[in-house]
């Protein structure tokens, strides 16, 4: 009998609608986002108040964050699978939001540094358990499309990091919008806990070493050929994503509050949109030929090279901005994709260890080098080209994805071999 009341009582929190969960992932995936967006925004006045460089600033964006973000998503991820997957993400959320507000009270280059090292530890446990629970929840015909609503996250926390980060930042001051923002992702750690929870593991199930996981995986062209196309990919969006909002205040003559509106609008209009458009077509193509999720991508990085070169060779804002959106949503258009593809390499109990191992090559290379190789071609571009060398370094840059596109082609026909059911 009070076994039966037992079982009563908990039901509520397993019968959580799988959408209500995905709503809540994807709330916790935009302040994911939208804290490592800050900096982008605030890039000009935290410049010119700590007294760094364009290379110094890369480091912060990018490689500062990346290297524990990548490297503890695999023992986090671990975790995850065998402790809970709710749980991690909970603590993780608060975890990253504390040191984003922390980042506002940093008066100097290295305690900024240290406070972003906070940022990417807790942001780590964030997205590799996230997609194990959509993977859980949804079956492999809509999974595509779902984990594309989840990674909307990216584009609907780059905006939103753009948009109050400059609100704020005008108000009042750069620290303002670290503190603000990172409190409220604090706020959010409770309603996720309440709402999200982890389903049962039977006790019999299967927990492979992590080392075996990725020895599956290291055994398999198709995971090396699609983490490598993410990553190069990846390395043109998050150091344009990073250098963008400086881009307009150096070269176009926009405010710190219109740089903040510009880059909302294209994330939240484009990014959505390209993001929709990725996971929907994957799942129509990917049904009937699964080496379509590696294909879709691979067209969508083909199209960004030359679009962007067009894109950044304008002078005026207006046209700028016209000619971004294809890119801008383009950019996004492989994360439903590439999330589902890699779900699949493994079985059900090491997705989460395995999308750990995918992040660890793609946050690696891409978000650890992004904002760093733009920074430090601006730089050297400097002498040259006065105030319009990071304009040049970001259509350097852009050729990351003629490297992403093919890697995804050669990819496509191994995905079809390498997937799992």
């Amino acid at each position: 009998m009070a076994e039966a009341q037992a079982g009563k009582a908990e039901a509520p929190a397993r019968e959580t609608s799988a959408n209500v969960v995905l709503a809540m992932l994807l709330l916790v995936y935009t302040f994911n986002f939208l804290d490592r967006q800050i900096l982008a925004i605030v890039a000009q006045p935290v410049k010119a108040e700590l007294g760094i460089s364009d290379t110094a600033l890369g480091l912060l964006g990018g490689l500062a964050f990346a290297m524990l973000y990548a490297t503890m998503a695999i023992p986090i991820g671990l975790i995850a699978d065998r402790k809970g997957r709710a749980k991690v993400i909970t603590i993780s959320l608060a975890a990253w939001s504390l040191f984003t507000a922390l980042c506002g009270l940093a008066s100097g280059f290295w305690q900024l540094a240290l406070c972003r090292l906070g940022v990417g530890i807790g942001e780590a446990g964030g997205v590799a358990p996230s997609y194990a629970i959509v993977a859980e929840r949804f079956p492999p015909e809509k999974r595509a499309r779902a984990l594309a609503v989840y990674s909307l996250g990216a584009p609907l926390g780059v905006g939103a990091g753009a948009l109050f980060g400059a609100m704020i930042a005008s108000a009042v001051d750069w620290r303002a919008a670290f503190i603000v923002l990172g409190l409220a992702g604090l706020l959010a750690a409770y309603p996720f806990a309440r709402l999200v929870r982890d389903r049962p593991v039977p006790p019999t199930a299967e927990r492979p070493p992590v080392l075996d996981v990725f020895r599956r995986l290291a055994a398999q062209p198709a995971f090396w050929l699609v983490s490598f196309g993410a990553s190069m990919g990846s390395l043109c969006a998050y150091g344009l994503a990073f250098w963008v909002p400086t881009l307009l205040q150096r070269s176009y003559g926009l405010t710190l509050l219109e740089a903040g509106q510009f880059v909302g609008v294209q994330q939240i209009v484009a990014g959505v949109a390209g993001m929709l458009a990725g996971g929907v077509l994957a799942d129509r193509i990917g049904t009937g030929d699964r080496a379509g999720y590696a294909r879709v991508p691979a067209v969508a990085y083909l199209l960004c090279f030359p679009s962007l070169l067009l894109a950044f060779s304008m002078r005026g804002p207006t046209m700028l901005f016209v000619l971004l959106l294809v890119p801008s949503g383009l950019i996004f258009v492989w994360l439903g994709p590439v999330t589902t593809a890699i779900q699949h390499l493994v079985p059900a109990g090491e997705r989460a260890t395995a999308s750990a191992c995918f992040l660890l090559v793609n946050n690696g290379l891409g978000l650890g080098l992004g904002s760093l190789v733009i920074g430090s071609a601006s730089d050297l571009l400097a002498p040259a080209y006065g105030e319009d060398s990071l304009r040049y370094g970001c259509m350097i840059a852009t050729g990351t994805y003629l490297l992403a596109g093919a890697s995804m082609l050669l990819a496509a026909p191994r995905l079809r071999k390498a997937w799992i059911a």
